[in-house]
């Protein structure tokens, strides 16, 4: 259960304040629902499981691949890639790090119940050489593997042995496991303590690798990780001086923190989009009445929503000019993006009202809108709403609490729901479209985010081909053909690509990764 802001407050002042310049107090909105590297392919999560967790490559401050748990890699053939992989590496309980760590993660990752089944598209299995050697067999080629495993965490294979915990956890189902409030990782952090919803204690790793390699940029020992959900709570906390650094400050409150003493302001974009999508299973709406039908089944009904929705002044009303309107999926950055798919309908209400009279809506029906009680997308979710109830679509909001949220969406629990999504470190488009825009096929991890179980043929084509294409021109051909049907058939609605402002003290630097996530071994606390 979520504190009350008095609670909250008492939490703060039983903090460690004068740990001193090793210590950093990180607020955020949303708590991680799940300590398991595997389970859930959510931002809340991988931010945490990042630090704790590591891939056998990893990215430099320049986003280019770079050995990490691996030291280097070779491909004998089309469908073997050879790992060697670093040694004198411990896990957080001390036990080392192995070839047969690396083939277990890999099952694991590849099982029924993980969502991470995207990180190692293509995967087919891992083959142990010898103690530090790995083959990662391919089913099918995959040119851009490396992209993906940077996405890709390394558990240890005796201690999920132990505690029962060798296959991820059904996150959907809310399954509670081992894995889900304990962690063991290679990271630079390790889990010291964990309160959900309360709070996570993160203290370093005295024994990681990366100190003798040179990896370690930061000076922290310790990291309170502090969910604080009211916009009110989590700002004054920073004004006090209560917390060190806040990574979702309220957009409408980013003057009066760049104005406060001691405070800065540090931004950069996002590879990550806002959109809302549509049920284009049912026949009926689960969630709304519209004469026995579901009118999101007509293009012109998804049409005259993408007409009626402003995204400029959701841009500059809701997200106080923290965001750039987008038409694309892809953002620049990723690999596949191409500008002149990179194109919105534009905001008209009329064309709305005249494209729903002729799918048969000219009074327009009732549809409740599903989102995450998070910012920005309770307040899009209200947005959207009110632009929709100009054109004749009445919208009911249900803004449900974060740790509910995608356990009800993931179970097609929806009519209509506002999501957001990045391609997280991969950078690579075949990562986006594969979880959003190909057909649900739970066993494959294909359409793992698609819920509203839209179908196309030559999508899923477009898909396939980037499976397996090498070529980086023709890649590109099938992404930007791909974001051009996607503007064609609108299964979804994009609406932005976020800007991020994260809020410190001046004292505290730290690197802005464009996945919006803080790597803490290269933070700062003067």
């Amino acid at each position: 259960m979520r504190p009350s802001r008095l609670a909250a407050a008492c939490l703060l002042a039983a903090l460690p304040f004068a740990a001193g310049a090793k210590t950093l107090r990180y607020a955020s909105q949303d708590d991680p629902q799940t300590l398991d590297p595997h389970s859930a392919n959510l931002l809340a999560t991988s931010r945490l499981t990042a630090n704790v967790y590591e891939p056998l490559v990893w990215r430099d401050k320049a986003w280019k691949v770079i050995p990490w748990l691996a030291t280097s890699w070779t491909q004998p053939d089309d469908r073997t890639w050879r790992f060697r992989l670093r040694e004198g590496v411990k896990f957080h309980d001390g036990s080392p790090f192995t070839a047969d760590d690396v083939v277990f993660s890999v099952g694991r990752a590849l099982s029924p119940t993980s969502q991470l089944k995207v990180a190692l598209q293509g995967v087919e299995k891992a083959v142990k050489v010898d103690a530090f050697t790995v083959d990662i067999v391919m089913r099918e080629p995959n040119p851009v593997l490396l992209s993906h495993m940077t996405n890709f965490r390394i558990m240890s294979k005796a201690w999920a042995e132990k505690h029962g915990a060798t296959r991820p956890q059904d996150y959907t189902a809310k399954e509670d496991t081992y894995a889900a409030r304990n962690a063991n990782g290679t990271g630079a952090f390790m889990v010291k303590e964990r309160q959900t919803d309360v709070r996570t204690v993160l203290a370093a790793h005295k024994d990681w690798w990366g100190h003798k390699a040179g990896k370690n940029e930061g000076n922290l020992t310790e990291v309170v990780l502090l969910p604080i959900k009211s916009n009110a709570t989590r700002l004054a906390a920073l004004l006090s001086g209560e917390v060190d650094f806040v990574i979702d400050p309220p957009t409408q409150d980013v003057a009066r923190l760049r104005a406060a003493p001691g405070l800065k302001v540090q931004e950069g974009s996002e590879m990550r989009v806002q959109y809302i999508a549509f049920d284009l299973f049912r026949d009926d709406l689960l969630y709304g009445k519209a004469g026995g039908k579901n009118p999101f089944k007509d293009l012109r009904v998804r049409q005259a929503v993408a007409h009626a929705i402003d995204a400029e002044a959701i841009r500059a009303k809701v997200m106080r000019g923290f965001a750039k309107p987008v038409g694309s999926l892809l953002v620049p950055g990723v690999q596949g993006y191409a500008a002149d798919a990179d194109k919105r309908l534009p905001y008209d209400r009329e064309r709305a009202r005249k494209l729903l009279a002729e799918a048969g809506y000219p009074d327009g029906f009732e549809v409740t809108l599903d989102a995450g009680n998070i910012q920005p997308a309770a307040d899009i979710a209200q947005a959207v709403a009110a632009m929709l109830s100009q054109v004749g679509i009445r919208v009911r909001p249900n803004i449900v609490p974060q740790s509910a949220y995608f356990p009800k969406i993931e179970k097609f629990d929806t009519s209509f729901y506002v999501l957001s999504w990045g391609p997280g470190v991969t950078a690579d488009a075949l990562y986006t479209l594969q979880a959003l825009l190909h057909t649900y096929v739970k066993a494959k991890g294909e359409g793992d985010f698609n819920m509203g179980r839209w179908s196309s043929p030559r999508m899923d084509e477009l898909i396939q081909g980037l499976q397996v294409e090498k070529d980086m021109a023709k890649r590109d051909a099938l992404a930007r053909e791909a974001m051009l049907l996607l503007g064609r058939e609108l299964p979804l609605v994009t609406i932005h690509q976020p800007l991020i402002p994260w809020a410190m003290k001046k004292s505290v630097s730290a690197w802005s990764s464009p996945v919006n996530t803080v790597y803490f071994y290269m933070v700062r606390v003067e």
